[in-house]
């Protein structure tokens, strides 16, 4: 035989295991269902692909007038969560979490009171899960979450949710954040899924945007002018002031989309980011009214309004940072937003090392 006929054999060889591998690893609604130790009937189940993203496949069907069978069927993950919502958002929802770890199996009903890991509450919850039909299984790299309810009529808005991958559960069942979330809407008559945007989402991005320009970025950019630039004298004074007044216009600008969006939604956990806004904005209301106040170059008190100027924007900072990064984890932007925000910080601080070492050798 001949090397190309060998190389013909072993490819096609490669591509059957591959093809083998793949029909044993994944699922989907064109598969048939076979998973022992589920305690209800599978049997004709609409069968949906519920979150394309991380391959999430759900089955469910209408067993009696108030029982929903319900099967959740995804790769393997440290937890997986099923939430059924009023509004389509993660508080006030309930929801389902399961997972298999250490050859133990565990599948809970939780309460989503908030979106710290404190309010995440174990074994509460206003869903009526029907004795003994819950169940999750780990086959074929897939994780099966069975369970029933008892209801006339589930809630049509669905969140589902991937805990993070060095996570696993411990025998108190705190879950940590997920690291990956969404949020659908299913017909259960047509079994038509589409995925639901987060409300308000421009308005939530013109908040952060402009919190983050105003209160961060543009104010570190005119603490680099005045401490650096003061051999333009007085281009440089002219050009703090600029640089610091668009700050302050923007970041009040983000402020006033804050109160809006929080009376939009009616969130009730931003009170800690709120009070941290507010903070942030009587402070730069500060830094505004010691401009018309300061003293002149050759007046005594200069000093004491120089050591009060500066110590106060460098607070200011330090407040908008870390509101900055808290709004970030509120809005549930994940990790590209932190990074770049973080890069963008980290630079412009590089920066300002690298000023203040040239002017200490000077």
């Amino acid at each position: 035989m001949k090397a190309s006929s060998w190389l013909v054999l072993v490819l096609v060889s490669l591509c059957g295991l591959v093809a083998s591998v793949r029909s044993q690893s994944s699922d989907s609604c064109s598969s048939n269902l076979n998973v022992g130790g589920i305690a209800f009937d599978t049997t004709s189940l609409t069968c949906v692909s519920a979150w394309n993203a991380q391959s999430f496949i759900l089955r469910y069907k209408q067993t009696s007038a108030n029982i929903w069978s319900f099967v959740l069927s995804t790769p393997t993950n440290p937890y997986i969560a099923m939430g059924f919502s009023i509004d389509g958002q993660m508080v006030g929802s309930s929801a389902v979490v399961g997972w298999v770890s250490s050859g133990s199996s565990v599948i809970k009903q939780y309460y989503l009171e908030g979106q710290t890991p404190n309010q995440v509450i174990p074994d509460q919850g206003n869903l009526t899960l029907v004795a003994n039909s819950s169940m999750i299984a780990s086959q074929s790299n897939r994780l099966y979450m069975a369970f029933q309810l008892e209801t006339a009529q589930p809630r049509s808005k669905l969140i589902y949710a991937v805990g993070p991958s060095t996570f696993t559960p411990q025998s108190d069942y705190k879950l940590v954040q997920h690291q990956y979330m969404t949020a659908t809407t299913v017909n259960y008559v047509s079994g038509q899924t589409t995925t639901q945007g987060t409300p308000y989402t421009r308005l939530r991005r013109s908040h952060g945007i402009l919190n983050i320009l105003g209160w961060s970025i543009l104010t570190i950019i005119g603490i680099i002018v005045a401490r650096h630039c003061k051999q333009y004298d007085p281009m440089w004074f002219y050009g703090h002031a600029a640089v610091q007044s668009a700050a302050f216009v923007l970041g009040l600008l983000g402020i006033i989309l804050g109160f809006v969006l929080e009376n939009k939604i009616s969130a009730s956990n931003v009170s800690a980011h709120k009070g941290l806004g507010i903070f942030i904005l009587v402070l730069g209301c500060l830094q505004v009214m010691a401009i018309l106040a300061r003293p002149g170059k050759g007046s005594k008190l200069r000093g004491y309004w120089n050591l009060y100027h500066q110590n106060v924007g460098r607070v200011l900072i330090i407040f908008a940072i870390a509101n900055v990064f808290y709004g970030i984890h509120l809005g549930e932007k994940g990790n590209k937003w932190n990074v770049g925000y973080g890069i963008t910080i980290a630079l412009l601080f590089v920066i300002l090392i690298v000023l203040e070492i040239q002017k200490f050798r000077k």
